[in-house]
Parts: structure tokens; C-alpha cells; sequence
């Protein structure tokens, strides 16, 4: 077994009040989860999660840098609490070279020394074994530190590791994410499951317009979303029949807004069937067409009894290809396989539609019949957690 421990922090979690209880417990279970099928020992002490008796080290830290809630982590040497232990430990992680500093946090308020009497004491012995080194309090080229916990340990290690931040999955209710094969969406689900909310995505293809290829670009990427999520439902729904009506019955600027209204209709209808508490879109105020306030007013106005999430509004398309790169979606993204949008796609969209012309327009379309017919033909597909 590894003579290590990985001390892990968590941030927003030590904020809650007197029901913090249920977001530490969440997060253990979403880190047993994730580390599931490893050999490990974990505990809570205080505001610290520890894992012990590991092997796979470096397996562990690729899987905590996915499991939302986590603030950061550090590998560390653990000894026992008194001053021999401590002094052998800190001589066996300190460098012969460059300058340092020494920082000392002292949650056991029992230990007999200061947290400031501790820095300077081992500071100071490491002085005396490499007199070639240099006290740096503000730019140290490395740094020690020593946590004396409540349990009678003390946890002594060089790096901070960043964590994903963010919330535990599941303490926030779930969501249908609309997920094309475009850069936005995937990231939108990754800021909600970030939030605590647990994801199911829907997809909606027209083959034979699109290809098979674009299908499985979006199960690329609703597996891209499990590594931060627990296991994905994707509901994909067939709406090439839908998309045939409008581009028959109705004028092309209005087409774009018209397929939108279908997507969210039968977004509400598949989220209520499973209990899911809200939408989720990839939509940016000004983006495209459809995302003016008028198309995005034209959309909402569908949507009965669910709110609509929309985490990406504010964001433009730079930042958002930023998180795209920083959740690895975006080169599955950019894959050229076209998804249903770009079927029938009208050479001057409406910008700013009018919600009566719109509802007017509608009257020319069988609407229950073609949604009832698109949630006949779905098909679930399960994507298992890839952690």
C-alpha cells in the first residue's frame, strides 16, 4: 500500500449551515463513486476528507480532477502529531536547493506549539541541514506545509492540486440538457452538473438528412458529460417528420423559431414523464437567430410548468470555446458532422419574430399529432459514467 494520503478540500460545502452534514456525505459518495473499483480507505475529519491505503495514485488524482465539489488536494506524508515525527517528515519532503517558506495551519488547538512556533522551528532545522538555501516568505520556489489535524495526525505536504470546484452532483435536482453536436450545449450541461444538478440530455436528429456519424458525435459528447456527471439518459427523438411539415406549410425566415417551439415542447413533455425539475439549454443572448429575446420569448412561451436554464446567456462564443477546451468537448464539437438545425436552414432567418405572427403560422401545422408521433419513435440510450 501506498504510504501516502491525499488530503482533499472542499470550498463552497463548508459555507452551508447545520445541514453541511448532507453535502460532505454527498461528495464521499460521489468520491466513492468515482474511485470505484480502486482499494482505498476514506474518512472525514473535521472540514478534511482523507483517503488512505491506496495503490493507484496516480489513478486517483485523474478522477478527483472530474468530481465536482472538490476545492483542491494535495499528496501528503502523514506522520503522528509530536515534534520528532513532524521534524523527520518536513527533512523528507525539503529540497537542497533554491528558497522556501514554511506554513504551519493548527486545527488541534491541544498541539503544544503555535501554527507560527511550528514554521519557525522547522524552518529553521531545514536551515541548519542545507545552509544553502533561502527564506522566502512572499515567492518561494517551493513550500512545506504542516496540517495538524483534530484526529492526532499531522499531514505534511509540498502542492496544492485545483479541484473542479463547484457543488457535489445531486444536491440541486436534475435537468433535460438540449444537446446538439454544436460547442455550446455540452458545456451548458457541464456548468448545470458543476452547480450539483444531476443531467439527462435530449438529442434531436433528422435522419436520413443527417447522418449516423452525427448521432454518435453526440454520445461522444454525453459521455464527455458523465466524467463530471453521473450516468447519462439520452433520449434522442426522430424529427425529420416535423421539419418536412414546416418546411411545407410555413415561410422560410419562420422555420428556425417554428422547430425551436416543437424542441421545447416536447423537451417539457419528455422531462415531466421522468421527473426532471427544469430545461437546460446551450443558448447565448445574440448568438444566432434564434437567440435574439423575440426567439428566445417565442420559445419560453411553450414551456408550461418547467423554468428554463440557460447558463451560456451572458457568455460570448470565446469564453465559451474557453470552458469547451477546459472540459475537453470542443474537438469532439467542431467534428464535421452536421446536427438537425442545419437541415432546411433558411437563408435570412427571422431575427426579431413576432410571438402572434408565429402562433398564427402555427394554426397550419397537426402540432399533437407530429410531437405524439416524434415521442413514439424515441430511443433511450444509456451512457455509462466514464470516470
Amino acid at each position: 500500500m501506498n504510504n501516502n494520503t491525499i488530503l482533499i478540500r472542499y470550498g463552497e460545502i463548508f459555507l452551508k449551515g447545520n445541514n453541511r452534514s448532507y453535502f460532505e456525505s454527498l461528495l464521499i459518495k460521489n468520491i466513492k463513486s468515482a474511485l470505484n473499483g480502486i482499494n482505498y480507505d476514506i474518512e472525514k475529519v473535521g472540514s478534511r476528507i482523507y483517503i488512505d491505503n491506496y495503490t493507484e495514485e496516480d489513478e486517483i488524482k485523474e478522477k478527483l480532477k472530474f468530481i465536482f465539489g472538490i476545492h483542491s488536494y494535495s499528496i501528503c506524508k502523514k506522520c503522528e502529531s509530536n515534534e520528532e515525527d513532524i521534524i523527520k517528515t518536513s527533512l523528507s519532503l525539503a529540497k537542497s536547493e533554491g528558497s522556501f517558506k514554511i506554513i504551519c495551519n493548527r486545527a488541534d488547538k491541544t498541539y503544544p506549539q503555535t501554527s507560527l512556533e511550528v514554521a519557525k522551528n522547522i524552518g529553521g532545522i531545514i536551515l541548519s541541514k542545507y545552509p544553502n538555501l533561502i527564506v522566502d516568505i512572499h515567492n518561494p520556489d517551493w513550500t512545506i506545509t504542516i496540517d495538524i489535524r483534530e484526529n492526532k495526525k499531522v499531514y505534511i505536504f509540498k502542492d496544492i492540486i485545483t479541484g473542479a470546484g463547484g457543488m457535489p452532483v445531486g444536491c440541486s435536482g436534475s435537468g433535460l440538457l438540449l444537446l446538439s453536436g454544436g460547442i455550446d450545449s455540452p458545456v451548458a450541461g457541464i456548468l448545470m452538473t458543476k452547480r450539483g444538478m444531476k443531467i439527462s440530455a435530449l438529442h434531436f436528429h433528422s435522419y436520413p438528412y443527417t447522418s449516423n456519424m452525427a448521432k454518435e458525435k453526440v454520445i461522444s459528447l454525453a459521455e464527455k458529460i458523465s466524467s463530471y456527471s453521473y450516468d447519462i439518459n439520452l433520449y434522442v427523438v426522430p424529427l425529420t417528420k416535423i421539419q418536412e411539415e414546416i418546411h411545407k406549410n410555413i415561410p422560410e425566415e419562420y422555420m428556425i423559431t417554428m422547430m425551436r417551439r416543437f424542441m421545447m415542447r416536447i423537451a417539457e413533455k419528455i422531462a415531466l414523464k421522468n421527473s426532471l425539475s427544469c430545461i437546460i439549454t446551450g443558448e447565448s443572448l445574440a448568438q444566432v437567430a434564434s437567440q435574439t429575446i423575440e426567439g428566445i420569448t417565442s420559445s419560453n412561451s411553450v414551456v408550461k410548468y418547467l423554468p428554463i436554464l440557460r447558463p451560456l446567456i451572458g457568455l460570448d462564443k470565446s469564453e465559451i470555446i474557453e470552458y469547451a477546451n477546459k472540459f475537453d468537448t470542443f474537438e469532439t464539437s467542431i467534428l464535421p458532422y452536421e446536427d438537425c438545425c442545419t437541415v432546411f436552414l433558411p437563408k435570412k432567418p427571422a431575427i426579431h419574430p413576432k410571438l402572434e405572427k408565429i402562433v398564427d403560422l402555427e394554426n397550419k401545422l397537426n402540432i399533437n399529432e407530429l410531437e405524439d408521433d416524434a415521442l413514439k419513435n424515441i430511443e433511450l440510450i444509456y451512457i455509462k459514467k466514464n470516470m
